[in-house]
């Protein structure tokens, strides 16, 4: 569904992918479209009559004369008649979607699009009526004093995840410190087991700018004072998911009263996504004004995003087709049997890693509209919602099980196909090499300002852009 970036003099269009969508993308799916039994059994009716006819040979040159003439004529005007092969990869291992998918054949007469049609898929919407609404109560204003004065609670916060699932925690600590009357600690970020980056919050984000913006809301402080450096914190690890303001004050504001210093851990969605309008406000000003990038990562973003403007719209696709999402998801990439391989393997070595439901198959999983979609998929999807071959497209993500062959179904109908490593300048990525948080940031830049954007799998950084107009 699409949403209008109507914060910014720029509009953007989202494509949401419903799990119906996914579902209907499964192998057995793709095969019921590429043969249509319908036409089939239409084929073999004409057939049986013509055995039928052929007793008789004038009828039967007369039927074929005709036969003959339609097909020219069809011929005549299907120039790019689209070629539904029922060949199979399942002979030739190591090319993509072997087991799982036909082949879908395009004329090698590309004519081009009606102009009309192209305009048609970069098309904004009209925004449905959001509108940016931060203004808070005078009850919200009233308490302002009395948090921003206090010097005797404290929250520390330990974020995990890649970095858009940690700026999620971050703005949950924000309003969970508001809740509690605290001040919080500039958040501490937790080193990913997967991705291995060591970067802490001022590395990636204007911490200058994230005290600034929420000098009203909540006293942020850069470290703990020097009166609770020795002091013991309430540790608190397991908070259950989507709890209430009532739930946070009831569990922590009397240990905290009591001992000062309150430290949780693991706040992935677990502050309520129905919260008081005040509240709401507040997460939202976070989410989408106080958290602004570090200038380096901010400056290289936008470089590489008015690299792809310079040459007319564009759209972002969000690709989840890295070795550790098929390890997470219990989803296989439909590649061939190794990749498969070397998913099963890495997630018996770590079964820490899935976090999917482990009494789901991978069919159940497909058939359920769980799994991320892969390049073939993506492509047929974008073919249906009619971008055009011209179209332009920053791929964001990291690198793909597969390599490029696990891309090449997009490459092939889509050759204007970029990533950050492509539209970089020699050299101007060495500085964020290793730190996949950084990565991941110019990737959020970029998408961000992108006029269509579509994730191939639900994840806090589709959620995130998709809801930028929502403040």
């Amino acid at each position: 569904m699409g949403k209008s970036n109507k914060c910014k003099a720029k509009k953007q269009s989202y494509i949401s992918v419903p799990s119906q969508i996914i579902t209907s993308l499964s192998s057995s799916s793709l095969q019921s479209l590429l043969l249509s039994p319908k036409k089939a059994h239409l084929n073999s009716s004409f057939f049986v009559g013509h055995n039928y006819s052929c007793r008789r040979p004038r009828v039967c040159l007369s039927a074929l004369f005709l036969f003959v003439l339609v097909g020219l004529l069809r011929l005549g005007w299907n120039v790019n008649t689209l070629v539904l092969c029922s060949q199979s990869f399942g002979s030739n291992t190591g090319k993509v979607g072997e087991r799982d998918h036909q082949v879908l054949v395009t004329s090698q007469l590309h004519s081009p699009r009606p102009l009309h049609l192209e305009s048609e898929f970069w098309k904004q919407p009209d925004g449905m009526g959001y509108r940016p609404c931060l203004e808070l109560s005078a009850k919200y204003r009233k308490a302002r004093e009395a948090i921003l004065n206090g010097r005797s609670k404290y929250l520390l916060v330990v974020v995990s995840g890649g970095m858009n699932q940690q700026r999620n925690q971050i703005v949950d600590a924000v309003v969970i410190a508001r809740i509690l009357g605290a001040a919080l600690v500039v958040p501490v970020l937790q080193v990913n087991i997967i991705w291995g980056d060591e970067s802490e919050f001022s590395d990636i984000f204007d911490l200058g700018h994230f005290k600034r913006v929420l000098a009203d809301d909540v006293r942020i402080l850069s470290s703990l004072p020097s009166t609770h450096v020795m002091t013991r914190p309430v540790v608190e690890n397991r908070t259950p998911l989507h709890v209430s303001p009532q739930w946070i004050r009831s569990r922590y504001l009397k240990r905290i009263n009591k001992e000062g210093l309150l430290l949780l851990r693991g706040l992935d969605s677990r502050l309520s996504k129905g919260l008081p309008p005040d509240l709401q406000k507040l997460r939202c000003k976070v989410a989408f004004q106080a958290l602004r990038f570090a200038p380096p990562i901010l400056e290289l973003g936008n470089k590489l995003a008015r690299r792809m403007q310079s040459k007319g719209p564009y759209l972002a696709l969000h690709l989840r087709i890295e070795k550790d999402v098929w390890v997470r998801t219990g989803c296989l990439p439909g590649l061939s049997k190794e990749y498969d391989e070397i998913v099963h393997n890495e997630r018996r070595r770590h079964p820490e890693f899935l976090t999917a439901k482990s009494n789901l198959s991978y069919h159940e999983r497909k058939l359920a509209g769980l799994c991320p979609l892969n390049a073939f998929e993506v492509t047929r999807l974008l073919k249906a919602l009619g971008a055009p071959r011209s179209a332009r497209i920053y791929w964001a993500g990291g690198r793909p099980l597969g390599g490029k062959e696990a891309l090449s179904p997009l490459t092939r109908e889509f050759p204007h196909f970029y990533n950050k490593e492509g539209l970089a300048l020699p050299g101007e990525l060495e500085p964020f090499a290793n730190k996949a948080s950084f990565m991941a940031a110019i990737d959020y830049i970029v998408s961000e300002k992108s006029d269509v954007f579509m994730a191939s799998h639900g994840g806090n950084m589709g959620h995130a852009i998709q809801s930028i107009c929502r403040a």
